[in-house]
């Protein structure tokens, strides 16, 4: 299912690198490809999915350096750590933190993952922050099931499921 996870950003997303810079964070080669990678990636990817894309860019980086870097930007609040519903086992996934939150949809058939934001989700999060006297700094939400073209099928595969046996 890992090979299949598709994602659509639609949010902005912070400028990694810039913001690594700004904080006097030694950059090394090996931890800029990796930021590179994980700023350009069009799908949420997992450590592993991570470690492949960015050994493209230097065959030298190791398992470790990309641990520690995935723990550097989710300290600094630069990168999310998702579970994504336990799409294909406990795996984590990350994502560049953006501009608005938003709700990760991901479909049990494919792995697609799609990103949706609404203002009232936005009024929701008010609301319960309102409610609680509660600072929000994170809130992720997932929502699981299937995809238009997944749900079809599925519908199919029991509806054949459920025909009647021809008598002979």
């Amino acid at each position: 299912m890992v090979s299949q996870l598709e994602a659509f950003f639609l949010f902005p997303r912070f400028e990694l690198l810039n913001q690594v810079e700004s904080k006097g964070i030694r950059l090394t080669a090996q931890r800029r490809a990796l930021i590179e990678t994980i700023q350009e990636a069009t799908t949420h990817l997992d450590a592993a999915g991570l470690l492949k894309l960015a050994r493209e860019r230097d065959p030298g980086i190791n398992r470790a350096t990309v641990y520690r870097t995935i723990e550097l930007l989710k300290n600094l609040g630069m990168i999310d750590e998702l579970d994504l519903m336990h799409l294909d086992g406990e795996k984590h996934y990350y994502e560049v933190r953006t501009e608005q939150n938003h709700l990760h949809l991901a479909c049990f058939g494919c792995g697609k993952i799609i990103e949706f934001a609404t203002p009232a989700f936005e009024s929701l999060k008010q609301e319960i922050a309102a409610k609680n006297d509660f600072e929000i700094q994170v809130i992720r939400l997932e929502v699981g099931g299937y995809c238009i073209a997944c749900a079809a099928k599925r519908e199919k595969h029991l509806h054949e499921q459920h025909k009647p046996c021809p008598r002979g």
